[in-house]
């Protein structure tokens, strides 16, 4: 069985830790047990019990209300508002709860409902993103599930391949984008997403996808047209830092370098020759924006 800390509850939960605290004495919700006798520790159960008090919070339901609920009572108002108040949020928390339990077929359904209602950009947007933001994947944190990432990762990524097969639109005249991450980054998620949306776009994409090494890159680069290399780095396990890295990246690559993830945040980003990404968002809107151009 897994333990959580209440800090961990309250990374996921979105309730500051003196809140849970408080309502734990006042009403006698999520009762943790305690770890010789002084820090809490929170079972499988009690994380999804969190999440769905939490849900009900977090849409407009009082926690006096939410306490004084049946166990019944709690769970057909939970059906009622994944469906009415805040459905993407609901869609967060379920894939949560699957993935606790490692639920595939849950978590597969779960998936294939929203894509289906919605289509596979608004999973990208608004379910995969931030369920992986809130259990650590896509950003650096102390309080990550590392078997849950691995688990929900590996069913993200095949639904992510089978959207990018899927695209109709023929490629384009204008800018080649090879994606890669470097050696030790092993996050597939964001180049994936990069991938599609760029493909989406009609540019011509090379993957070379995750662990890549300089020489493999530069092998390449120094034999085959590339106008961009696009590179998404949460981790950076390189033995230069981040800025060496990328000033020995351009000795090799003359075009532009598009980077983003929480490895380059300390880099200032007006840098030559490359464009800095903050966010899904400003990925999507460059490959709406970027005009064809000669290729090298």
């Amino acid at each position: 069985m897994q333990q959580f800390s209440i800090r961990d509850i309250e990374h996921l939960c979105g309730i500051k830790a003196h809140t849970l605290r408080a309502w734990e004495q006042r009403y006698q919700l999520g009762i943790s047990d305690r770890l010789g006798g002084q820090h809490r520790v929170y079972s499988n159960e009690d994380l999804k019990e969190w999440l769905r008090i939490s849900y009900l919070y977090h849409n407009g339901c009082k926690i006096s209300t939410i306490a004084a609920m049946s166990q019944t009572e709690r769970e057909a108002r939970l059906e009622k508002a994944y469906e009415t108040d805040n459905p993407d949020e609901g869609f967060i928390h379920q894939l949560i709860e699957a993935s606790l339990d490692f639920n595939k077929e849950q978590f597969e359904k779960i998936i294939h409902c929203v894509v289906l209602r919605n289509g596979i950009e608004h999973c990208v947007q608004r379910i995969f993103y931030p369920y992986l933001h809130r259990i650590g994947l896509l950003w650096l944190t102390n309080h990550a599930i590392p078997a849950q990432e691995h688990f929900a990762s590996h069913i993200i990524r095949k639904k992510m391949l089978v959207a990018t097969d899927g695209l109709e639109k023929p490629e384009r005249e204008g800018p080649r984008i090879l994606l890669f991450a470097p050696a030790g980054e092993y996050h597939e998620i964001p180049l994936l997403t990069a991938q599609y949306f760029f493909k989406k776009a009609g540019f011509k994409t090379v993957y070379f996808g995750t662990n890549v090494s300089a020489e493999s890159l530069v092998y390449y680069i120094s034999n085959h047209p590339v106008d961009y290399l696009y590179t998404h780095v949460i981790t950076f396990l390189q033995e230069t830092s981040p800025e060496a890295y990328l000033l020995e990246l351009k000795k090799h690559f003359k075009g532009k370098i598009i980077r983003s993830g929480p490895a380059f945040r300390l880099l200032p980003d007006d840098s030559t020759g490359e464009i800095v990404l903050h966010s899904l968002e400003e990925l999507i809107l460059l490959t709406r924006n970027l005009t064809s151009q000669p290729t090298i």
